[in-house]
């Protein structure tokens, strides 16, 4: 029972930065942008969110910097897409490129410096119940942010104007164009978007999970993000079940470890990743194709007369 709960508790540390770089990504992609620079995005962000709180003792004003960073580099990826038209596979690379050199560049003077980071409140009744306690009870307030997030996404995308702007540019956006939507705007709007959710799930992971910075902490967690987005079909709620699920594969092996049994690392280490290729190929096999229709596309406005 202790291994579940030590288990379950430990989940949302692996959990929570992929949640929220799958919901960026989700908005990117619902105004028809493959965005391929999360990982750049968290790494920003994760040294951003650790630099600041070592410089100001504040994991608030942490977090705010991360989710700053990275909104700059999706400004920087969107600008390229949405209004120069450069090719969004090659733009995002080289922006994930970017960001992975400036963490390391920039945040050189703060690698493995521990600081006193986001800690869970103190509620001794809840973090005590069996199984589920850890697991909703010793988080971080960024935790529930995380989770207000998914709700906060998911209606805005089903319930307002500028969620149904995202549909109709990702959708068909000629005919967005049409109907007097600006497709620049709303591409530009999700690129920030993205970079900001991406990058507050690298402060995550520095700020309130690790409580130090050091160089590729991210480790891929972008590239899992993106696979992430395919399981979910393009749904917030989805992305929760999903994140959960993927989070628990990972955190597995230090459990398993922490329990004393012999398991080979590198294998279980491997898991996470296997998972992905899974998920990837299921969903290309899959009869429920939920991807936006002009995903990808390079929208050239046509002149008027």
């Amino acid at each position: 029972m202790s291994f579940i709960s030590f288990w379950f508790a430990s989940i949302p540390v692996s959990a929570l930065p992929l949640l929220l770089a799958c919901l960026g990504l989700i908005l990117s992609e619902r105004s028809g942008v493959v965005n391929l620079g999360a990982e750049g995005y968290m790494a920003v962000g994760a040294m951003s969110g650790a630099s600041v709180t070592l410089l100001t003792g504040s994991p608030w004003l942490g977090v705010g910097a991360g989710v700053l960073a990275g909104c700059c580099l999706g400004l920087l990826f969107a600008f390229s897409v949405a209004v120069l038209k450069a090719d969004q596979i090659l733009s995002g690379l080289a922006v994930m490129a970017i960001g992975l050199g400036l963490s390391g560049f920039i945040g050189r003077h703060w690698v493995h410096q521990p600081f006193n980071g986001m800690n869970a409140p103190d509620l001794p009744g809840l973090q005590q119940l069996p199984l589920l306690g850890g697991l909703l009870f010793k988080q971080p307030l960024l935790a529930w942010v995380s989770i207000l997030l998914v709700i906060v996404i998911a209606w805005i995308l089903h319930r307002t104007r500028i969620g149904l702007r995202f549909t109709a540019v990702g959708e068909d956006p000629a005919a967005a164009d049409n109907a007097g939507i600006s497709v620049p705007g709303v591409q530009m709007l999700a690129g920030m978007l993205c970079g900001a959710l991406c990058g507050l799930g690298g402060a995550y992971l520095s700020v309130a999970s690790a409580h130090i910075w050091v160089d590729n902490m991210v480790a891929g967690r972008g590239w899992i993000a993106l696979a992430l987005v395919v399981f979910a079909r393009w749904r917030p709620g989805r992305a929760l079940i999903g994140a959960l699920l993927f989070g628990a594969v990972d955190m597995l092996l230090p459990r398993l470890q922490a329990q004393g049994f012999q398991v080979p690392v590198y294998l279980m280490g491997m898991l996470p990743y296997l998972l992905t290729i899974l998920v990837l190929v299921l969903a290309t096999r899959s009869r429920y194709r939920d991807e936006p229709a002009a995903l990808g596309v390079t929208y050239l406005r046509q002149d008027r007369h």
